[in-house]
């Protein structure tokens, strides 16, 4: 039975929320402003509002704020949603953790976690023992002590260091997910060790809590977090591809993610591990499916960072007490215990990266960055605070842990990298990840390769996938009428990136295809041999009239004796101002960063007379000098986006009454074995319509032609 909360102290629990949110907002601009992670400041806020500030200028106020009768209820309700919130920051954590990156990371990965955990669970475990005795809770005896403070120093907290990495935009750095890769591993090690560590004090205390049950929880983990990225992984796409079907629907798919967050986190609590750690492997399963729409990132980002997690901190802060320290002795214990957790923790991952062969940059910054603590310290505090192994001395002192470390690791981690760009390889890979992000079509997300088992889709397949990164999967939807498609030539060529093949029920094709395509498909490639009646086929005007996502026509080279087409050795590239010429240009230079296809841009310069009835000031000599400055300049920047991406661009001025014909003759005397041009969907007599300089260059070109379509709203 609900038992209600009495209108006082609902009060007092908005009151508490509007508080704390304010001050964690307030100081975390404040941080901001002298460059370090707001996070330093959501924490100090629950310092300052806390007994060490508020409660010593104003105690009367505290005691409302924070009141000792029905203190159970209000921290009840305040820490219910600290605890919502750290499982919403761990699941946007999982979204941006690569699983794959830290696959290829593997050995410095495990190297960093190994020297990050057992070097400052050592030292931890020597400060345990040596530590005066009137820093022990009433019923502790010294090994049960010693392995809690060895616990409390050795382990990093993965939501402070992953909202540190994101501020600093650090994430994506091989160091950054190496370091998301070692936190995971702290948190969840240290989750299971403090199952173990509670179960032997209350074995001491003659309260259970024995080796069996250690043993269930461990191997239940691993079971877990292998089901889930199994079974857990076909039920999220079965879900989620559901809820898409009907196309992008942001709440279907934030309820999905929302029920994954609470069932994983209700099975990890269940297993004797924090429901946090259930929320984390939800977040990096929702990250993984193909049918996953970006914009419920967003939506849990926005509620996440303006609400829970500075409340989150800010509740971690309010639990420190300064006023415990009262004596040298403590004081000069707590800065001992400080340094050591700095200092050690520091020393194995810095040399856990170098012995894994990462540079003496990259080792300082993973130290840095795992220094920060959190959540977790807190809990190990507070477990053996309630347990009598720590009396409020030592619980201070293990709560003001994580507070001094974050706040080191933001500063010690800004310095590190400062001006450090990392390897030659790792600076690629950001600048590729870079221009994919700021790319109209060429990007990670999915292709969807319709084929009826034609030459053309083989052309189609080889331009999609020397064009897309190999990190973009590709499905390919047989929509042949009798079924006996071979589509063993396009599985040849997308062999080495994640590829689905499936057939079409429907007899539909368009519809089909369609149907397919409001499944989280970035672009949709269609390869044709020849024009006929209406835009180019049937299917593709169909296609072209219902399509959420740009489209990607390849017509096959009319000049081929086989079934595949050339190696691309030239192409030419037209250049105008449209979204569709941008496109095409992606499409064009990231060929040439993976074939060496060599690429000449070409502008036509339109001779047409100015028309005098709009214009009667402009002589034709004016009109053409600004159609000439106008096209130099679209050449230019067509040359530096190429350069982004290593690929030379030669470009060219052309001039002509009409760009289609210009555009065919400069091909023939290139000698161009492919031509990439954008197009800009119009619709004449419910036909869709490329428009005359497409259409004219698709009838008269007979080298290789890739049309890209973009939609109007894209």
């Amino acid at each position: 039975m609900l038992i209600p909360i009495e209108e006082h102290e609902l009060l007092v629990f908005w009151v508490q929320l509007f508080v704390l949110l304010g001050f964690a907002h307030a100081l975390g601009w404040a941080m901001r402003r002298i460059g370090l992670p707001s996070v330093i400041g959501q924490l100090l806020a629950g310092l300052v509002l806390g007994p060490s500030v508020f409660g010593e200028i104003w105690s009367s106020g505290f005691e409302w704020f924070l009141p000792m009768e029905h203190g159970e209820i209000q921290s009840a309700a305040l820490l219910s949603v600290a605890w919502v919130g750290i499982a919403l920051l761990l699941v946007v954590t999982g979204f941006e953790t690569d699983l794959g990156l830290i696959q290829k990371l593997g050995k410095p990965a495990a190297l960093v976690t190994a020297g990050s955990l057992f070097v400052p669970l050592a030292a931890g475990l020597a400060v345990g023992y040596l530590l005066p005795s009137s820093f022990l809770g009433a019923t502790a005896d010294r090994t049960t002590f010693a392995l809690f403070v060895a616990l409390a120093l050795s382990v990093s907290s993965l939501a402070v260091v992953a909202k540190i990495l994101s501020e600093m935009g650090l994430m994506r750095r091989d160091f950054g997910q190496i370091t998301i890769a070692a936190g995971m591993a702290n948190d969840v090690v240290g989750w299971l060790l403090l199952g173990v560590f509670t179960g032997l004090a209350s074995s001491a205390e003659g309260e259970g809590g024995g080796a069996i049950d250690i043993v269930i929880t461990v191997v239940g983990m691993l079971a877990f977090v292998v089901l889930a990225l199994t079974v857990g992984q076909r039920a999220v796409d079965s879900m989620l591809r559901r809820v898409r079907s009907e196309g992008s629907n942001v709440s279907g798919a934030l309820t999905v993610a929302v029920m994954f967050m609470l069932g994983f986190g209700v099975i990890t609590q269940w297993l004797g591990v924090e429901a946090v750690l259930g929320a984390f492997v939800a977040g990096i399963i929702l990250h993984r499916s193909r049918f996953q729409q970006k914009e419920v990132l967003h939506q849990i980002e926005g509620l996440t960072f303006a609400f829970f997690a500075p409340v989150f901190f800010a509740t971690a802060g309010l639990r420190l007490d300064l006023t415990t320290l009262n004596s040298a002795e403590a004081l000069v214990w707590t800065v001992i215990v400080v340094a050591v957790g700095i200092a050690f923790k520091f020393a194995g991952a810095y040399g856990g990266g170098r012995s894994a062969g990462l540079s003496h940059r990259a080792g300082l910054a993973l130290g840095a960055g795992l220094n920060a603590r959190g959540a977790l310290e807190i809990v190990i505090g507070t477990v053996a605070l309630t347990l009598g192994v720590f009396n409020t001395t030592s619980f201070t002192v293990i709560v003001l842990v994580p507070v001094v470390t974050s706040v080191f690791a933001s500063v010690s981690l800004r310095y590190v990298v400062r001006d450090f760009a990392g390897t030659d390889d790792e600076i690629a890979r950001l600048e590729r990840e870079k221009a994919l992000s700021t790319n109209l079509v060429v990007r990670n997300s999915r292709l969807l390769l319709p084929s009826r088992g034609r030459p053309a889709s083989i052309a189609m397949a080889q331009v999609m996938h020397f064009a897309w990164p190999n990190e973009a999967g590709a499905t390919v939807l047989a929509v042949d009428v009798d079924g006996d498609a071979d589509l063993t030539p396009l599985e040849n060529v997308l062999h080495d990136r994640d590829l689905e093949v499936r057939r079409s029920k429907d007899d539909d094709a368009v519809a089909a295809i369609v149907a397919e395509s409001k499944l989280g498909f970035g672009v949709i490639g269609i390869g044709v041999d020849e024009t006929e009646s209406g835009v180019i086929t049937s299917l593709v005007d169909g296609v072209l009239s219902e399509s959420p996502v740009p489209v990607v026509i390849v017509r096959r080279a009319r000049n081929l004796e086989g079934p595949l087409p050339g190696a691309f050795s030239r192409a030419v590239v037209p250049v105008g101002r449209s979204l569709g010429s941008r496109a095409a240009q992606e499409i064009a230079f990231n060929l040439s960063a993976n074939l060496g296809t060599e690429i000449q841009l070409a502008h036509v310069v339109a001779q047409a007379r100015p028309s005098q009835r709009w214009m009667p000031f402009i002589t034709q000599q004016a009109h053409d000098e600004v159609s000439a400055e106008v096209g130099a300049r679209l050449l230019w920047q067509a040359v530096d986006q190429a350069r982004e991406l290593g690929v030379e661009a030669h470009p060219n001025s052309l001039s002509g009454a009409a760009t289609a014909p210009e555009i065919v003759r400069f091909v023939e005397e290139a000698e161009a074995d492919l031509v990439v041009l954008g197009a800009v969907l119009r619709r004449l007599d419910d036909h869709p319509s490329l428009g005359p300089t497409v259409e004219r260059v698709l009838a008269q070109c007979d080298a290789t032609v890739v049309v890209v379509v973009v939609p109007v709203d894209l």
